[in-house]
């Protein structure tokens, strides 16, 4: 048998169907049949939604860390490497570890390749290849974010002690429908026979299904503003200010560094599983709480990775991620000079994403990049109802034309996709300069 390489494996996981979405779980129930039903042997919390999926998971992680335990999170996409989606207790798998779970999974998807469920996609392998190593890595919960939806992602082969659903926004509307009762259809569908859920879903609609949903699957719901609580107090240099609650318990003053109002609502969904958990029974010292949420960190969600002049990156890539980071904009730079570097799919409906800057940007910039789907500098450029606008070939000659011309005081924004901002990540980690 012949042993695959870390580069040989990516490029066989790559090879697979990278964009094509087919609907279901009996590929995946078909490979975990074969793998001896993996993801039956560990504890999990599944999370889905529209927006702040990342950001709860990486606050669960750090609470439930904080407490002892050993965490395994799967997550999408990836901002720095690859490996990323796959961790335990934060520490992405190593490359021979995802060469040999990717050895594992090859025969399996060749043979499904011939048979009428036909070859599984790229994320399909990968959430195979997590369930597989939780199962062997003596981990006491493991936390799966979802990719899209939920009731037809292939993390849903999950049987979750807890269900988490975080917001509903209009995205993916092509897959997941026009409406936010179609979409939050599809995010219920996490939502299993008495299973605790917790929700941050706010719009009557939205939050009509969910409910109605859990009633039929007689899964005990918390929501945000009617069972558990947040009171944002203020926002610092340091970060969110703010205090948790629930009717059996009200938290110190918590300060998570992760900037926007929008994180003090994620954290406070992480808060409230962990509350749940205890509820059923697991070890959890409340006072460990604000250490965890301290702690929480996540790449590429208002990451300020410079200073004097403040440069931030941001995956804001839909609707719903541009409103909520125009208000982190108001609360932490408000009168400051703010410049915008800007690139986007053309999935997304960048007039709309691009007209909250209004009245918030001083200069932009838009350019492309190295991905299917990318809208030309151009194209962006002319979609823009922003003043002082300009086009620039590649996101390294518009980042080293902005900043020499930046002065201290003057904030540098970068924005659009999320695969923009891991190129961009990657770009100031290897630059001298930072």
């Amino acid at each position: 048998m012949v042993v695959l390489n870390y580069k040989e494996a990516l490029e066989w996981i790559h090879s697979r169907e990278k964009f094509k979405v087919k609907p279901g779980l009996k590929r995946m129930s078909w490979m975990m049949e074969k793998l001896g039903r993996p993801e039956l042997k560990f504890e999990a919390v599944h999370v889905a939604g529209t927006n702040g999926k990342g950001s709860t998971v990486s606050f669960l992680r750090h609470l439930l860390q904080e407490q002892g335990y050993r965490i395994g999170t799967f997550t999408s996409p990836y901002i720095i490497r690859f490996n990323e989606r796959i961790s335990l207790n934060g520490d992405p798998i190593s490359d021979q570890e995802l060469a040999a779970l990717t050895e594992k999974i090859r025969p399996l998807a060749e043979e499904l390749g011939r048979m009428p469920l036909g070859e599984p996609t790229e994320f399909e392998i990968i959430t195979a290849m997590a369930m597989l190593y939780f199962a062997e890595s003596q981990l006491d919960y493991a936390i799966f974010e979802t990719g899209l939806g939920g009731r037809y992602d292939s993390t849903n082969i999950i049987q979750p002690i807890i269900s988490v659903i975080t917001n509903i926004g209009k995205d993916h509307v092509n897959i997941l429908g026009n409406t936010y009762e179609e979409i939050a259809v599809e995010k219920a569908g996490i939502i299993k026979f008495q299973t605790p859920i917790i929700s941050g879903v706010q719009q009557p609609e939205a939050k009509s299904v969910i409910g109605s949903k859990a009633e039929a699957m007689e899964a005990p719901l918390t929501v945000l503003y009617k069972d558990f609580y947040v009171n944002h107090l203020n926002s610092s240099d340091q970060g969110e200010h703010f205090y948790f609650y629930n009717q059996d318990f009200h938290s110190e003053e918590l300060l998570t560094s992760m900037m926007g109002a929008h994180q003090v609502e994620n954290a406070s969904l992480a808060l409230q599983t962990v509350e749940v958990m205890k509820q059923m029974g697991k070890k959890m010292d409340r006072s460990r709480y604000k250490e965890g949420i301290q702690k929480t960190s996540w790449p590429a969600r208002f990451e300020i990775i410079a200073n004097d002049p403040a440069i931030v990156i941001d995956g804001a890539h839909n609707l719903e991620g541009t409103l909520a980071l125009v208000n982190t904009l108001k609360n932490h730079y408000r009168g400051k000079k703010i410049c915008l570097l800007y690139a986007a799919l053309e999935d997304k409906p960048v007039t709309e994403m691009l007209e909250q800057f209004k009245g918030v940007i001083d200069e932009a910039w838009f350019t492309s990049f190295d991905f299917p789907r990318a809208l030309s500098g151009e194209v962006l450029h002319s979609l823009s109802p922003l003043p002082h606008s300009h086009v620039s070939a590649s996101p390294r000659e518009a980042i080293e034309s902005i900043i020499p011309n930046l002065h201290k005081e003057d904030v540098f924004l970068i924005t659009g996709s999320l695969y923009f901002i891991s190129i961009i990540r990657k770009y100031f980690e290897s630059n001298e300069r930072l």
